[in-house]
């Protein structure tokens, strides 16, 4: 039996006696420790940027989901929500095209809940709205310990992120992208390209280039069953990728010739990131041999693409 002697009594502290300021230092305090926050909702977080700005507003935090690569957002109130912050975060979500939206804060009141609730039921299945209410505790004086607790979510979450988990284990397709990507990274890790370790279940990868991740190297295998390797320009900033897109695309001739064959130019003016790809056919359903091949391929491209723009992506990082 427990000693109930020996047993303390927990207290709720107030929010501005741990983290004196939000921006100052909850935030902070967060983008340190954002599996916190990931453990909560049952998401693996990684940190994009603090204070990311879109126009003249700046988000208390970007992220992305590690394993799909999911922009999400994040904003903080050590206080009850209001109108104000809804308003910041809607802004937010469309300017960086977020796929998760997280407010974090001391309470959420009654008619923010039905808000997010009514855009979770009225966005696309690829939009999902979050609340989350942050409390710290302290026993008998102890340290504080923070805690999360989501009290709204998209209807069935947790149940539809077990059953991709379940599909994504049982599909042999998945399977073979997994195992194309291991080679894939072994090889590259040889040549001191990635520090990635592990493939994953899906049918693209992103390798940083450096620059926090404002660069990428990526390759993808279409549903046209095609395959494509390409450099990803996707900074916070759309009018900044527009502006170093602008400037690669003006020594287009230079940088063929350099690669050696020809590249598809892909601005993407409506959405957030640009990309400089190279094409081929190809599925993940071709024989051994010719998977082999493939990534013979793609694994020679990656290589040509670093050197080709490597040196160039680090002069223009500060375009």
């Amino acid at each position: 039996m427990t000693n109930q002697s020996r047993l303390g009594r927990m207290e709720e502290l107030n929010l501005r006696c741990v983290w004196g300021n939000e921006a100052k230092s909850f935030t902070p305090w967060l983008a340190e420790n954002l599996s916190e926050l990931g453990n909560a909702i049952g998401i693996e977080l990684e940190l994009e940027d603090q204070e990311a700005r879109t126009g003249s507003f700046s988000l208390d935090l970007l992220a992305r989901i590690a394993e799909t690569n999911r922009t999400v957002i994040i904003e903080n109130q050590l206080e009850q929500t209001d109108h104000d912050h809804l308003g910041k975060l809607l802004t937010y979500a469309g300017g960086f095209d977020a796929h998760i939206i997280i407010w974090v804060a001391k309470s959420i009141r009654d008619e923010h809940k039905l808000a997010l609730e009514w855009l979770n039921h009225h966005t696309d299945d690829d939009t999902d709205f979050f609340g989350v209410v942050v409390k710290a505790y302290s026993i008998e004086g102890s340290i504080p310990a923070p805690h999360f607790s989501v009290v709204v979510a998209p209807n069935e979450w947790q149940r539809e992120a077990d059953r991709r988990i379940r599909t994504r284990k049982a599909s042999d397709r998945n399977i073979k992208y997994q195992e194309f990507f291991q080679g894939l990274i072994d090889r590259l890790r040889e040549k001191n390209f990635t520090q990635a370790r592990k493939g994953q279940p899906q049918n693209w990868y992103l390798f940083s280039a450096g620059h926090g991740n404002r660069f990428q190297y990526g390759v993808n295998f279409t549903k046209e069953n095609f395959v494509s390797v390409h450099v990803y320009i996707d900074h916070t900033n759309k009018d900044w990728n527009k502006a170093v897109f602008s400037e690669l695309y003006k020594h287009k001739n230079s940088i063929e010739s350099d690669f050696s064959e020809p590249l598809e130019w892909n601005e993407n003016e409506d959405r957030r990131f640009s990309r400089i790809a190279v094409v081929r056919p190809g599925s993940i359903d071709d024989d051994g041999q010719i998977l082999q091949e493939l990534q013979d391929w793609v694994f020679d491209r990656l290589l040509s693409l670093e050197r080709v723009f490597g040196p160039r992506l680090k002069e223009l990082d500060t375009v």
